[in-house]
């Protein structure tokens, strides 16, 4: 019989709390922790500012109060941004650090619209889009590996919206939000078999919850625009989720491959945005998002089969509010090009004591430039580039008591097109 060696196997209350980080951490993800802010790609280049723009069709996202407004009869606006993530972990008061391996995020967004002639104040829309998603994998040697190895998270949201003009200048949408995601997860335990291996715990999942988007745009004059927009919170319920575990044979009856329930809450955001044309070829804009991350406040995770080391299981997050505040600009070079330029701070919404590897998530600032050519009269193709900088934090989990210090950057480029009919 393979040799096991755990000196913690006595302990229950400590490998419960490496099981429960393991659920923890995939969740937690889920509910925020990348959060993509690359919605449009003429707003990527503007900071993603949008309440208050009546750019594109993309108002499906940024406010659907501004689709009856837009000059066109049908559209579609579609695009792609790679992203590359990257964070730095180093050990307090030790030379010991690691790096998060190469993988690239792939958000995209879709929008289209359209309206009749014989309903010319009326617009529907659809729009596909992705605002939370990313990969993280650290070296499954690393010192966190009982925290995390790996975890991919794909969400997509799909809404179809109604957009009415109730006036020349006033714009009310509302738009049905249906959202679906999955996530993989991989992660260290700490139990070894002889030839000094670590066991490994696997979970899947997939997710699905609705909510809606609603916004009022006003164009009071014709430099000046006014806009809100609220993004409600998001139900996302996991009901089959499925746990696996990689384990020693004398151990196994103790970690038995069970399904999972849980649900957690994708945060609200209640935005104001202005955009004001200060001269003929130059728009500035001001956005202000006040995100309400306090409704993930704790998760549950009911597990279909228990045992005296695998237990339900309930952790207090008590993630606090945050804002993020956003200018950006456009200039008109010439008839056929448009360049952008923006900038934003984004102030985490994770507490002192509540840092992980998972999403070691500190206030961060954003850079963005942009740019677009229209090919054909009703043709353009849109260009924006972003670059994320983290503040450098240090914290200690209270939970699991992983010290650390981590910088994160962010880069990604976007590409798109924009037709109108």
């Amino acid at each position: 019989m393979t040799l096991l060696i755990f000196a913690l196997f006595g302990n229950v209350k400590y490998l419960k709390t490496f099981i429960l980080i393991l659920f923890i951490a995939t969740n937690k993800t889920f509910a925020g922790g990348f959060q993509v802010n690359l919605q449009g790609i003429k707003q990527s280049g503007m900071a993603n500012c949008g309440v208050a723009l009546l750019s594109d069709n993309s108002l499906l996202f940024f406010n659907p109060g501004g689709l009856a407004l837009l000059d066109t009869s049908c559209s579609i606006t579609a695009g792609f941004s790679p992203l590359f993530p990257r964070t730095l972990y180093q050990e307090p008061s030790s030379d010991y650090a690691s790096r998060t391996i190469n993988n690239t995020g792939t958000p995209f967004n879709f929008y289209t619209n359209f309206r009749t002639k014989k309903i010319p104040k009326l617009s529907l829309g659809i729009g596909v889009y992705t605002p939370f998603g990313s990969r993280v994998q650290w070296p499954d040697d690393w010192k966190g590996q009982f925290l995390l190895q790996e975890i991919n998270l794909r969400t997509i949201f799909i809404q179809p919206t109604i957009s009415y003009r109730i006036c020349k200048k006033l714009g009310i949408g509302f738009g049905f939000v249906y959202a679906t995601g999955s996530f993989l997860l991989q992660r260290a335990l700490p139990l070894q078999n002889q030839q000094a291996q670590y066991a490994q715990a696997m979970l899947n999942g997939a997710a699905n919850g609705m909510g809606y988007n609603a916004g009022l745009f006003f164009s009071a004059t014709d430099k000046l625009s006014i806009g809100i927009n609220y993004r409600s919170a998001v139900v996302a319920k996991v009901k089959n989720g499925s746990a696996e575990f990689n384990v020693p044979l004398a151990v196994s009856d103790l970690f038995p491959a069970t399904n999972f329930t849980t649900q957690l809450s994708l945060p609200s955001v209640l935005s104001g945005g202005i955009s004001y044309k200060f001269l003929e070829k130059l728009i500035l804009s001001l956005d202000i998002n006040y995100v309400g991350w306090n409704s993930y406040d704790s998760l549950i995770i009911d597990f279909e089969k228990n045992t005296e080391r695998l237990g339900d299981l309930r952790s207090p997050r008590m993630y606090k509010n945050s804002y993020i505040f956003r200018i950006g600009a456009q200039y008109k070079l010439t008839k056929k090009f448009d360049t952008r330029a923006g900038i934003y701070f984004d102030q985490s919404p994770v507490k002192s004591g509540f840092l992980t590897p998972e999403t070691p998530d500190s206030d961060k600032i954003g850079l963005t430039v942009g740019c677009s050519y229209k090919i054909l009269k009703n043709l353009s193709a849109d260009f924006a580039l972003l670059y994320i900088q983290g503040k450098r934090r240090e914290d200690t989990n209270v939970e699991t008591q992983f010290s650390g210090i981590y910088k994160s950057i962010a880069l990604a480029p976007t590409v798109g097109i924009s037709w109108k009919f």
